[in-house]
């Protein structure tokens, strides 16, 4: 049986978010659901009466988490678990062709949300000597790919920072996992990447076995209910379909200055 019963998980009104809140719902877990489409969230609600609270929010919006926080029922107020899931990849063009409002975005969700959910319930973890932190990294954080800049980045920042917390938590019994999925499909991560160019996202996932956001569900799941112990500091999963590639070696490269 689970040492936890609340769940806060960001980025929950779809893909990994969504599967989390409804596994966790389903396995007997009080959910803060948070987002921010309030519609969505609502919806999700719903379908789960009194085991999942929606709470509409950017995770941007750094000083406004303390009091949403705070606003919180008391049957969800103390929170067991904080799921870091919000993030999003804008684009794959090349550096030298990056928006920096797409990079500032992807900075500001990636890891300045993250590290403000963490700031606002950590504290309280560990004055209760009860919590579990799962920040969700990427494989890109750790295989980099062109196009892949500073999403890549971000990833790799979420690993590290996740890395860090195992040691600032210690002598806790607070948890700290990073999972790092590869290709996944059935969410909407790619159509916000690609700018909802549908033709462009298929091709992507086109004669693929991806991930799931259920398979990450399950994950999350099965990491809630091991024994107090006991940490996972790191899981990278890929599909079967995928797997590393080679270094890429330009040939003729032309070193003349222009």
């Amino acid at each position: 049986m689970s040492n936890y019963k609340t769940v806060l998980v960001t980025g929950a009104s779809a893909g990994f978010g969504k599967a989390i809140c409804e596994t966790l719902a389903t396995n007997g877990f009080k959910v803060v659901a948070l987002a921010r489409r309030l519609e969505k969230l609502q919806s999700l609600a719903n379908a789960f009466p009194g085991k999942i609270y929606p709470l509409a929010l950017d995770v941007r919006d750094v000083e406004k988490i303390p009091a949403l926080l705070d606003s919180l029922p008391e049957e969800f107020k103390t929170i067991d678990v904080l799921v870091n899931n919000a993030g999003l990849a804008l684009g794959v063009d090349r550096a030298q062709n990056c928006s920096m409002a797409n990079w500032k975005t992807m900075v500001e969700t990636n890891i300045t949300g993250l590290l403000a959910m963490t700031n606002a319930i950590l504290p309280n973890m560990i004055k209760r000597n009860c919590g579990y932190i799962i920040n969700l990294g990427s494989t890109a954080g750790n295989w980099p790919y062109s196009g892949g800049n500073v999403y890549g980045a971000t990833k790799a920042f979420v690993e590290q920072f996740s890395r860090n917390l195992r040691c600032d938590t210690a002598g806790s019994a607070v948890k700290v996992t990073v999972i790092k999925p590869g290709l996944c499909q059935d969410t909407e991560f790619s159509y916000v990447r690609l700018n909802n160019d549908k033709e462009k996202v298929l091709s992507i996932y086109d004669k693929t076995e991806s991930i799931l956001p259920e398979d990450i569900a399950n994950t999350v799941l099965w990491l809630l209910n091991t024994p107090a112990h006991l940490n996972i500091n790191t899981m990278e999963m890929m599909p079967v379909c995928q797997t590393f590639g080679g270094l890429s070696v330009t040939r003729n490269l032309d070193l003349e200055k222009k």
